[in-house]
């Protein structure tokens, strides 16, 4: 059975989806549960006075289980998502769906690239609202959890856009301009161009040629890309395709903005949306390369964390970087470096769950985590009435425990039973 795990995944892009388990929790659910990306978008709806968002919901193959079946191999899963307001946490609307994944060969369900992509509606008032949706595995009956905090624009002005949709790529066979979403947002390189779509909504008042500006933001706001066309736009709902000619950008966290623009070159309303570059082979939540690089103490010795820092590139560091953990590869003959994934969503976790004055990995919990891997049990002590809070993480399988002590009451646990000898080795 393939080895899946539990996440809870943000991709309203503060990213994010990444790693987060519930270590220790009193209502703990179970570690082994499938993953999938999320993305909800605002555009206008068939009702007047609502907001149409869309929730797209894509699954890898390899995150579900696949049992033999007539056709070959089949996984079924089911999807639920449910809109609350945010302020009073009632259940507004929700819709539950099915899945069913066919394939002839097994090599298919393993694959990287291969996924299924479903997408539901919810007519809304415009506002702000908690969308939770849940997978479930309906073999193994394992879950997966998101939840997101969305604001639901309006669409009463003469003219606006709907939020932007990232583009895997545009399918024109058959005579259709059928689109293939990239709910993931991440664009591998810079070759692979960036490209989306968008709707404008116009009223009559509001017709004819109009401005619009594409800019591509980096994480610090500076503008690295920009591109400029004009657009005869109609009245009612005009779809818009575009794509960006090649620009350089290299791996990290991006903004793309969409501003229509007057005749007086003012912005009238702007959109816009987050993406990433990840570049292939490397773990979904690695976005910066000397992060990535100095995350990797735990395992590293200080000869190869030197080799890797030392390459004058992004390029020529990243190189290095993949040459590290394909040496450490367990199964080199498939496409998976299983201890390389884990060991990043360790990290994530840590990141996640333990950050304070410090980031999680740095903290003495998100190294144990990190080097360790999920502890047996966690006995928790936040109250006590003779001692400072602390917490005592066990391991069997290593017949050892070990204690976190809160020495200023602001939750920084300190590691008072340090990791000594064999046990400082990384786990996977």
């Amino acid at each position: 059975m393939k080895k899946i795990f539990l996440i809870l995944i943000f991709l309203s892009f503060a990213v994010n989806y990444y790693a987060q388990d519930n270590v220790g929790e009193k209502n703990q659910k179970n570690i082994n549960a499938a993953v999938y990306y999320q993305e909800f978008l605002n555009a206008l709806s068939d009702k007047p006075g609502l907001t149409r968002v869309d929730v797209f919901i894509q699954v890898p193959y390899k995150n579900v289980q696949f049992l033999k079946s007539n056709q070959g191999f089949t996984a079924k899963y089911s999807v639920t998502a449910s809109v609350f307001d945010s302020l009073k946490k009632q259940l507004i609307v929700e819709k539950t769906w099915n899945e069913t994944i066919d394939v002839i060969d097994f090599a298919m369900t393993t694959s990287k690239d291969n996924y299924k992509l479903s997408r539901k509606s919810f007519d809304v008032l415009p506002g702000t609202y908690t969308i939770r949706t849940m997978l479930q595995d309906k073999d193994s009956k394992q879950q997966a959890i998101g939840e997101n905090v969305f604001k639901v624009r309006s669409f009463d002005k003469n003219i606006s856009l709907s939020d932007i949709l990232m583009i895997s790529k545009f399918d024109s066979s058959q005579g259709k301009n059928a689109i293939i979403p990239n709910i993931s947002r991440n664009i591998p390189t810079s070759k692979d161009r960036v490209k989306f779509y968008f709707e404008v909504y116009s009223k009559d008042s509001t017709e004819g040629n109009r401005t619009f500006e594409y800019s591509v933001y980096n994480s610090d706001k500076n503008v690295i890309h920009k591109e400029v066309e004009d657009r005869n736009i109609k009245s009612g709902k005009n779809k818009i395709l575009y794509s960006l000619a090649e620009f350089p950008f290299e791996l990290g966290v991006y903004s793309l903005t969409v501003s229509l623009l007057d005749e007086n070159s003012k912005v009238v309303e702007t959109v816009s949306k987050a993406f990433y570059s990840h570049w292939k082979g490397l773990p979904g939540v690695i976005t910066d390369i000397d992060k990535a690089i100095a995350q990797t103490v735990y395992i590293a010795t200080p000869d190869e964390l030197d080799y890797m820092e030392e390459g004058e590139t992004v390029q020529e560091k990243t190189k290095r970087f993949l040459e590290y953990w394909k040496k450490k590869d367990p199964s080199p003959n498939n496409d998976e470096n299983e201890i390389f994934d884990e060991y990043f969503r360790r990290i994530s976790f840590a990141n996640d769950n333990f950050s304070n004055y410090i980031e999680g990995w740095r903290s003495d919990r998100g190294m144990v985590y990190t080097i360790l891997g999920t502890p047996n049990n966690i006995d928790r002590h936040p109250f006590e009435y003779d001692s400072k809070p602390y917490e005592v993480w066990e391991y069997y399988d290593l017949n050892r425990s070990f204690v976190f002590l809160d020495q200023t009451g602001f939750g920084d646990y300190r590691l008072i039973t340090p990791l000594t000898g064999d046990q400082y080795r990384y786990r996977y």
